[in-house]
């Protein structure tokens, strides 16, 4: 069995295919970039329509497969940029349509997740889903995947991004500052603010920019990096103890970052428990992570009219059943 995938929700657009047992025969994308200002949804949205033909041939050429190969096509359903997950939407329609494929579209969050799982060995994690856009805490209980907590205002690679680009460094820019944080001397005091299991990050990013000239850059990067990285790791340890479980996984395009596995690595080896950290060919946006969604939801019965295969801005990880 062989499943495509389409990824489409922010400034990626990926195309990915995978077998019955997730190995990945191809895993192509193209990213939309400003380097002087974050995501553009119609630009972006642009770029996926002017790039998405050359990607599908690349997997297809990838995985030595026709379309006629393909047993089911999945896409990105939400949450996302909308005019961006149309495009992954209008595709996966238009497949389906002409080769007489079922179509399924997928949360982008519990994709994630999924072939983290697979791709880590990990079976029962707490996991911390750090991005752009999304930064949540989830734990699988009684059928579904519940966010423990989650970022109240942006996700913590926005602010990453946002307090590179005040300092010249493009996007993006979280990979300068992670080697920056290991550069750092002083930790600059920064707003800290947990509600709760929540986190609020903008509070800690005005301050930040604030101090921007009156305090070396390495010692800004890492205080600020820091300071956002404890605020997930307090969460983190809150879920591990609520839910007594004894593994973490880490996903999403911050996974890739040194500094925060050093202090998830620290927080599990006080907890005894199991770190895990993605690989970042499958922990960013990608195809193949979409492809493997829909191939364990088709496989287990999963059925979409094309009347339900519109695009959801605000699907959140834990309206999905989790069936499969």
């Amino acid at each position: 069995m062989y499943a495509l995938g389409f990824e489409s929700t922010a400034h990626t657009f990926g195309v990915g295919i995978v077998d019955g047992k997730c190995r990945v025969l191809s895993n192509e994308k193209a990213s939309y970039t400003h380097p002087d200002a974050g995501i553009h949804p119609r630009l972006a949205a642009e770029h996926h329509f002017e790039h998405g033909s050359r990607v599908l041939k690349q997997a297809l050429v990838h995985a030595r497969l026709s379309m006629k190969d393909i047993d089911v096509i999945s896409f990105a359903q939400g949450p996302g940029l909308g005019p961006c997950l149309r495009v992954g939407a209008i595709t996966a329609r238009y497949l389906g349509l002409v080769h007489q494929k079922p179509v399924l579209g997928v949360n982008h969050c519990v994709a994630h997740v999924e072939i983290g799982k697979v791709k880590t060995g990990a079976r029962d994690p707490v996991v911390v889903y750090t991005s752009g856009a999304n930064t949540q805490i989830i734990a699988y209980e009684n059928g579904k995947y519940r966010v423990m907590g989650e970022t109240l205002d942006m996700g913590v690679g926005n602010v990453l991004d946002q307090f590179g680009r005040k300092i010249g460094l493009g996007f993006p820019a979280g990979p300068i500052i992670d080697r920056n944080y290991f550069k750092g001397k002083k930790m600059i005091p920064l707003p800290y603010s947990v509600k709760g299991m929540d986190l609020v990050f903008a509070g800690l990013l005005t301050e930040a920019e604030r101090k921007i000239g009156k305090e070396g850059t390495n010692d800004l990067c890492y205080s600020l990096m820091h300071t956002a990285f404890a605020m997930v790791c307090e969460v983190t340890e809150r879920a591990l103890a609520h839910t007594e479980k004894k593994e973490v996984l880490v996903t999403g395009g911050v996974a890739a970052s040194k500094a925060l596995s050093q202090m998830l690595q620290t927080l599990c080896d006080e907890r005894k428990a199991v770190l895990h950290v993605v690989p970042k060919p499958y922990a960013m946006d990608n195809g193949a992570m979409i492809a493997w969604q829909g191939l364990i939801e088709h496989r287990s019965g999963r059925k979409q009219a094309l009347a339900e295969t519109g695009v959801n801005q605000r699907y959140r990880t834990d309206h999905v059943d989790v069936f499969w």
